[in-house]
């Protein structure tokens, strides 16, 4: 199952800069997941220092 991303983020990038399928990328007002790309491998939701990556 792919990650979200929710609205808790902060934007500091720490998920996009550390996935290793690059599927994470700056949106308007906060840091989105490309469902079709995630291979829903964790490193975004351990990486992240406020915990807004989740499993839909």
């Amino acid at each position: 199952m792919a990650y979200k991303i929710t609205d808790s983020c902060i934007s500091c990038g720490a998920c996009a800069a550390n996935c290793p399928v690059e599927c994470i990328k700056a949106g308007d007002e906060k840091y989105e997941i490309n469902p079709d790309l995630c291979v829903s491998c964790g490193t975004c939701a351990n990486i992240c220092p406020v915990g807004a990556p989740e499993e839909e």
